[in-house]
């Protein structure tokens, strides 16, 4: 497991690479092991751990008494941060409490730990390792070893994922161009730029990021997969690692999944009651086929996970096969796919029916053999639920059909299909009513029109919450459509899209519409609904 901490000997070599550059900072002392009614961060005790740690462990070192460290944290109950601090310095440890936002400017004052902050602090510096930047062709394994384990670049990327998961990224995206070095955090399903590290830390950067998921850093020329496995504030956050070689050297992403973050409750997700009440039908089947479908990045995987966790009962046996294995849940069997050892979907699936399941979850139907196997898995009493790439529910159907499933089959095992999108959140903190913006006014139907009280929308303003940007947060907007005795009639005679939507039941809600519902009551915006569905309802407009 890489952990997201150095090792005592990269704390040594910090101390000795790096005195920290602060002038005294004065704070109020707290109730434990108060030594006077001021402190002073002093700068040599406070570089006997690193900034990393500062910023993890929440806790800064502010004086040497002694033989004894003296360290203001936040929240002097944590024996664990205590004992890291007493470890890395060498020193029995004094806490002194002070509140949460007086660390947190302590920190800022005495370390300056941003990602952006260190990054230019490095790109101030010159060392050894600049002759090797020239040509990134000609650097060999063991001077990037050797630039990766430098204990400030060890804490540059350790900042930049820390950041990460403190802004609620989901994605860390780090790009290399011809003369820049850039790098993004997807929030919220968009991507921000962040202040970019220098260039020459190219290869120092994407080596770190690979050592830490056990990638292989001599091969730059072939795309890799990895993981990381941290803790953050006292829950484990896994990172999926992807490489891939482009003109100016590796582009990495970083997959940030955080479980505690995830909410895998149908209604959490944003899914109206009408919905949620279709879905409990589907999910309380005995047996039968339940597809999800969207684009990638549409939230589909943690919808089946929340559909599983509502299933899940000791009784069941409950085995999913996952391309990788996103989050972990409880009493839930999962396979994860290794093509290289020949585990596919397919194959996996044949296996995945020898263990006497109840319930079956593949992670996507890519192919016709999979398909077909997915399909007389439902004919022979199992539940399964699997994902396609398609735009509405209704093409789920007539995408199964093209992978050469029988219609007959098909008709007898399909239950229903959800289909899917995500929008951003409004901040709730911000949010304000305005008129429906007139470029808008006319894309949305007279019926549609009808949703929205007195021509009102809504949005954010901006606020120190949401980071000025209005929005906080995610929701779906849903389409479920539950296979009626019409609709199993019109696929047994491979019937066009346009009449099986005809056929759908009266409860049914387009998730154009479901998307505008949730406008009007102000959860996202106009603009959200309209650029996330457009696609699905253009002939609508």
């Amino acid at each position: 497991m890489a952990r997201i901490d150095s090792n005592q000997a990269d704390h040594k070599a910090a101390q000795r690479a790096h005195a920290v550059e602060a002038k005294p900072t004065e704070l109020a002392a707290g109730r434990n092991g108060s030594v006077g009614a001021k402190l002073e961060a002093d700068p040599a005790a406070a570089s006997l751990i690193t900034a990393e740690q500062a910023v993890r462990l929440q806790a800064v070192p502010v004086r040497i008494d002694d033989a004894r460290l003296q360290v203001a944290m936040s929240d002097v109950t944590d024996f664990a941060a205590a004992d890291e601090i007493s470890v890395s310095a060498g020193r029995p440890v004094t806490r002194i409490e002070v509140t949460k936002d007086v660390l947190t400017e302590l920190i800022r004052a005495v370390y300056g730990t941003t990602a952006s902050q260190m990054a230019a602090r490095l790109g101030a510096e010159g060392d050894d390792a600049d002759h090797l930047i020239a040509n990134l062709e000609a650097i060999e394994a063991d001077d990037l070893h050797r630039m990766a384990e430098q204990p400030s670049l060890i804490n540059l990327v350790n900042l930049i994922i820390l950041e990460a998961i403190r802004a609620r990224a989901s994605d860390v995206h780090i790009e290399p161009f011809e003369r820049t070095l850039t790098v993004k955090y997807r929030v919220d399903g968009l991507l921000y730029e962040q202040d970019s590290p220098p260039k020459r830390l190219q290869p120092a950067i994407t080596s770190r990021v690979k050592i830490m998921a056990s990638m292989n850093i001599a091969e730059r020329y072939t795309p890799q997969d990895g993981h990381i496995s941290l803790r953050f504030e006292d829950r484990k956050i896994d990172i999926r690692v992807s490489t891939v070689p482009t003109l100016y050297g590796e582009s990495v992403v970083m997959r940030i999944l955080d479980k505690q973050a995830i909410r895998l409750d149908l209604e959490a997700l944003g899914m109206r009651g009408p919905d949620r009440a279709a879905m409990d039908r589907l999910i309380a089947l005995p047996h039968g086929m339940v597809l999800v479908t969207g684009p990638t990045g549409s939230g589909k995987t943690t919808t089946l996970y929340a559909a599983l966790t509502k299933l899940y009962d000791p009784s069941k046996k409950i085995i999913t096969i996952e391309d990788p294995v996103e989050y972990e849940l409880t009493g839930v069997n999962q396979i994860p796919v290794n093509p290289k050892r020949g585990l596919s979907f397919a194959s996996g699936l044949r296996h995945i029916l020898r263990q006497d399941p109840d319930v079956i979850m593949v992670g996507e139907i890519r192919d016709s053999e999979t398909a077909d196997i997915a399909v007389r898995a439902a004919l022979t009493g199992h539940l399964l639920f699997s994902t396609l790439h398609t735009n509405d529910a209704v093409s789920a159907i007539g995408r199964l059909l093209d992978m050469g499933v029988e219609p007959f089959l098909l008709a007898s095992v399909l239950e229903g299909v959800l289909a899917q999108r995500l929008g951003r959140r409004i901040c709730e903190n911000c949010r304000a009513a305005r008129p429906i913006p007139e470029e808008l006014m006319h894309r949305l139907l007279p019926a549609e029109l009808e949703l929205f009280d007195d021509g009102q929308c809504y949005h954010g303003m901006g606020c120190d919450e949401c980071n000025q940007s209005g929005t906080r947060g995610r929701i779906g907007f849903y389409e479920v459509l539950e296979v009626t005795s019409g609709i199993r009639q019109a696929i047994s005679q491979k019937r066009a899209a346009q009449e099986l939507s005809a056929l759908a039941s009266s409860a049914h809600v387009p998730m154009r519409t479901d998307g505008l519902m949730k406008a009007a009551q102000g959860l996202t915006t106009l603009d959200e609904v309209l650029r996330a569905t457009q696609d699905t309802e253009e002939a609508d407009i």
